[in-house]
């Protein structure tokens, strides 16, 4: 009897050419308990890169509406007991699965994150362990009033987690992972950091950061202001 547990992968898609980049990087963990969700965003393009994957994976299609209701799409679907959530232009490094699962044991963790590397359109690597310093839950907490310090596609979290606290926001369009970690830790999870770069981070110009940066910082803006009173006052309580 296999005893390890099972991990879904969950990969939204929307007319993204490094699509078959990811879909290699999560068939070629070294974990071997893993389940693929590609979830077709209604793309127009790229969707020929899919069809030699088709064997082994699971392909939902889906009229467009934005990364968050991909995601909610796959994770509805999703058998694992854990999720990762791998963008299409992103990549999985080989122990990227096997080696959190055994932190997310180790640590009894309901989510976690690592570092990660920024790799750009050929695939180099342009910077090393580009993600935060480990910090503890209070300076985690301080943190979040200024910014986003986790990276979405380093996360890997019990599927229980969505259960309690509910799915992504799908009206936010850009920075409903940023809303997530917030109910995350308003509802007193730790989210414990592995340090060493599991992930590749593509930086590049039809990347959504770059295309929509005036609207992403709106919405971030709207976001912290919706959650800052709640934070400040854990931080208070912590401090005491």
């Amino acid at each position: 009897m296999n005893s390890l547990p099972l991990v879904t992968v969950v990969i939204p898609f929307y007319n993204c050419p490094y699509i078959s980049q990811a879909i290699r990087s999560a068939l070629s963990q070294t974990y071997s308990m893993v389940e693929i969700i590609v979830v077709d965003d209604g793309s127009t393009q790229y969707t020929e890169q899919i069809h030699p994957y088709l064997p082994f994976i699971y392909y939902l299609g889906k009229a467009n509406g934005g990364t968050a209701s991909a995601l909610n799409h796959g994770i509805r679907y999703a058998s694992g007991e854990y999720i990762v959530w791998l963008s299409s232009d992103d990549r999985f490094y080989p122990e990227k699965i096997e080696k959190q699962v055994q932190f997310m044991m180790n640590q009894q963790a309901v989510i976690s994150h690592t570092n990660f590397n920024y790799i750009n359109e050929d695939s180099s690597v342009t910077q090393h362990r580009a993600g935060i310093s480990p910090m503890t839950d209070k300076e985690m907490l301080r943190v979040f009033l200024t910014g986003n310090p986790v990276n979405g596609c380093t996360v890997m979290f019990h599927k229980s987690l969505v259960q309690n606290i509910g799915l992504f926001d799908e009206s936010l369009p850009y920075t409903h992972d940023y809303d997530l970690w917030y109910r995350v830790l308003l509802k007193g999870y730790s989210v414990p950091y592995l340090p060493e770069p599991l992930t590749a981070y593509r930086k590049h110009h039809g990347m959504g950061s770059v295309k929509y940066a005036d609207a992403i910082q709106q919405e971030i803006r709207m976001i912290q202001k919706r959650y800052a009173e709640q934070i400040q006052k854990m931080i208070q309580v912590q401090g005491r």
